[in-house]
């Protein structure tokens, strides 16, 4: 009888899950823009991968909403018009809501010690005008909280939404009053993390994610697009 060889062990991610999210992280970090036809030919030498992996990827970015797949065309990166800008907008904020009122109630002293050293990085990086810092910490925070709920499906499709406009929302350019107004709403949240007053972090979140819509809608938006 044969043995299977030690050695082998079967690999539970497949190749074209990687692709997606190396592709995910491009086009979240702007470095591929909204409408922006995507190059099989390059991206196939960039990960020195076939075509059919890279497809796969296309199809699996397609489904949520990152790309657009163009009939007999390939696909191109996703745009989003304002009107649906305004809807996940108000969306994530509900969700984000939520995630601070579940977090309250489940979240460590160890996490949000974790919570306050980004917060801490993030004033360092707002004080030295260092934008790329900042939104680094900014982004880990919001995910902190979420993850902090300890509920998948809200996870799940957080995770969804907030993809399509994450590069605008952690990257968008901010008047120096916003920026202030931002930084005290992280410090409150901060405060009633430590309380565990749930109903209090989950308004302030809902309200600062709202606080963005303007901004986001400006760096992100397309007015009338379909």
């Amino acid at each position: 009888m044969n043995k299977i060889e030690s050695g082998f062990g079967i690999s539970r991610r497949y190749l074209h899950d990687e692709v997606a999210d190396r592709m995910r992280e491009l086009i979240q970090s702007g470095e591929m823009e909204p409408k922006e036809r995507i190059n099989e030919g390059e991206l196939t030498e960039r990960f020195g991968i076939s075509r059919t992996p890279l497809r796969e990827a296309i199809k699996i970015l397609a489904t949520e909403g990152l790309l657009e797949l163009l009939p007999n065309r390939g696909a191109r990166v996703a745009s989003i018009s304002e009107e649906e800008l305004e809807d996940v907008i108000e969306v994530i904020a509900g969700l984000e809501a939520t995630a601070g009122d579940l977090a309250c109630r489940t979240i460590s002293d160890a996490e949000i010690d974790a919570i306050q050293t980004d917060h801490d990085a993030m004033l360092a990086a707002f004080t030295a005008g260092d934008e790329v810092g900042y939104f680094a910490h900014n982004r880990l925070i919001h995910e902190a909280i979420m993850a902090a709920a300890r509920n998948s499906t809200l996870s799940n499709i957080y995770q969804s939404l907030s993809g399509r406009i994450q590069r605008s929302r952690y990257r968008a350019h901010q008047t120096e009053e916003q920026w202030k107004e931002a930084m005290s709403e992280h410090e409150e949240m901060i405060v009633h993390l430590r309380a565990r007053d749930g109903t209090a972090l989950g308004s302030l979140l809902r309200e600062h994610i709202r606080h963005k819509k303007r901004v986001i809608a400006a760096n992100y938006g397309e007015r009338g697009a379909a």
